[in-house]
């Protein structure tokens, strides 16, 4: 574990220098890793452990689409690809990369298959944090694991393919076999990871709600479709407001500051820019300071989560969202992006 500064302050990270994926291969080399669920984090985690030489199955529900994406994808029915509950029953190592929602609905069925020594992965602490909510309760005898990367299963894949690696958290939350680290660690490396950082079951949902409701989604959008409307309610255009609200930010601010950080990008914009950025960043810090401070105390009641669980468990829970989806996709300003996006150069 190497000893890494971060701002000012030291952190015990593992990287792939030190832990290579040989020795993680090595150290997985008699394991069954079952994938349950193809959604979001499914098909990324899965398809580089493939890739990388593990045991991998998926397990995911016969007929639907995500069912007929995982065929596309190389995963053969009765081979490498199952149902559920007997991808559950093949897997030492059963990957829990369901949604919130449908790991609450499904967790019953897959209890009798989480027999000693087996290993019971996350990708996110929801279900064990909010456990009393949840129902989600492991038994003793099982390792209980969680790696976390930090972006979409599309974004670890991607990385993967251009050779490149996503960061992602790691934690232990009950070593019943005594190999709970490794096992982590080990699958941490062989699903891409670029780094890995040690954390907690519960510190590892309290950032990731807060960051999802945050500047990741949330805030984000909601600063965009502030500034959109100002610009639209002054008389600018929609494909004006538009280019200086959304795709400035993205096709040219943000790869800089992706590159090498906020204050390298300020450095290179123009000296107006940065006057104005820097008179500006105090103000936006304070109005939105105390709105972060409120969401995280809310995180960390579990209000957040008890109005997800609640949310999800309806039985209209997909239509509900889709429409509220489909109100945000039709909207002006997204409208607006999606002809901005193919007059882009490279669509043309």
């Amino acid at each position: 574990m190497a000893l890494m500064n971060f701002g000012g302050v030291n952190e015990k990270v593992v990287t792939r220098d030190e832990y290579p994926l040989e020795q993680a291969r090595e150290f997985l080399k008699n394991e069954t890793i079952a994938v349950l669920g193809y959604g979001v984090q499914g098909p990324g985690q899965s398809l580089n452990l493939r890739d990388n030489g593990f045991n991998v199955l998926v397990g995911q529900r016969k007929g639907g689409k995500t069912w007929d994406k995982a065929v596309a994808d190389g995963w053969t029915p009765g081979k490498t690809l199952f149902d559920i509950e007997e991808a559950a029953d093949k897997g030492t190592i059963i990957q829990y990369l369901l949604s919130d929602a449908a790991q609450i609905e499904v967790w019953p069925r897959i209890q009798p298959f989480l027999t000693a020594g087996k290993a019971l992965y996350f990708s996110h602490g929801f279900g064990i944090t909010y456990r009393e909510r949840t129902g989600i309760i492991p038994p003793p005898d099982i390792d209980v694991i969680l790696v976390a990367p930090k972006g979409s299963g599309t974004s670890l894949r991607r990385m993967f393919l251009e050779g490149r690696g996503l960061n992602a958290s790691y934690a232990v939350f009950q070593n019943a076999t005594g190999k709970a680290r490794d096992r982590a660690i080990s699958l941490g490396i062989g699903v891409g990871s670029g780094y890995l950082f040690e954390t907690d079951f519960q510190r590892e949902v309290f950032s990731d709600l807060t960051g999802e409701r945050g500047t990741l989604m949330g805030a984000i959008q909601g600063l965009l479709l502030a500034q959109y409307e100002v610009l639209r309610e002054n008389g600018h255009s929609p494909s004006e407001a538009f280019n200086e609200t959304v795709e400035e930010l993205t096709q040219s601010l943000m790869p800089l500051f992706a590159e090498k950080g906020m204050d390298w990008m300020y450095a290179n914009c123009s000296t107006t820019a940065q006057r104005g950025a820097l008179d500006w960043m105090g103000a936006f810090h304070d109005a939105t300071r105390p709105v972060f401070q409120q969401l995280y105390r809310e995180v960390a009641s579990g209000h957040e989560a008890q109005r997800s669980i609640d949310s999800n468990s309806q039985p209209d829970y997909r239509e509900k969202l889709e429409a509220e989806l489909a109100q945000l996709r039709n909207s002006e300003m997204w409208r607006t992006g999606a002809t901005v996006r193919k007059l882009r150069p490279e669509n043309n």
